[in-house]
């Protein structure tokens, strides 16, 4: 187990290329084989590109959530404030530090700065319905699926090739807690 300390941040352009390979570690190709979040078997081609995670850093709205340790770059993940709640997605840990409890650290940090940051009352997020591992790895978290399905952007290979024509997103969704009394 790493010694040294993780350490949160919002990303900046300067880190750009540096989430673009994160992120597709994480989901796409050989490497992501590595981990367990890996959409290789669903999805080819790409997760994100250089714009699209452009515009999650630039974006008014929201934060794209930066984890480091030691100066390096290992998970990211993308908030947004939607009035009463916050949108959580672009999740990424890169895949040989997956499985040792540090997701639960990011997510943990990703729901304390929604609603410590903008008093979000319910994270919300969209999970490709037939990734059930990884659905029950977010219930385990407190999240419930809502049965509330939208479709797979089919013919939009910015989000990826789709190699089976049944894919759909649940909406997942969290109660945020008030912070306890210091």
């Amino acid at each position: 187990m790493p010694t040294s300390e993780l350490t949160f941040r919002t990303a900046l352009d300067a880190d750009i290329p540096g989430l673009v390979e994160l992120i597709e570690s994480a989901y796409r190709g050989d490497a992501s084989r590595d981990g367990w979040t890996t959409e290789a078997d669903l999805l080819e081609g790409q997760r994100t590109d250089p714009e699209g995670v452009a515009a999650v850093v630039g974006n008014e709205t929201g934060r794209l959530l930066v984890a480091e340790r030691d100066g390096r770059l290992i998970a990211c993940c993308q908030l947004e404030h939607r009035g009463d709640h916050a949108y959580f997605g672009m999740f990424a840990v890169r895949p040989e530090l997956q499985g040792g409890g540090l997701g639960k650290v990011i997510i943990a940090e990703a729901e304390r700065v929604a609603r410590d940051t903008w008093g979000s009352r319910e994270m919300q997020m969209t999970v490709i319905r037939q990734r059930a591992e990884l659905i029950a790895w977010y219930e385990r978290r407190g999240y419930r699926r809502t049965g509330q399905l939208t479709p797979f952007p089919y013919g939009d290979e910015r989000f990826g090739i789709p190699q089976r024509d049944d894919l759909e997103f649940e909406l997942l969704v969290k109660p945020l807690t008030a912070a306890a009394p210091r």
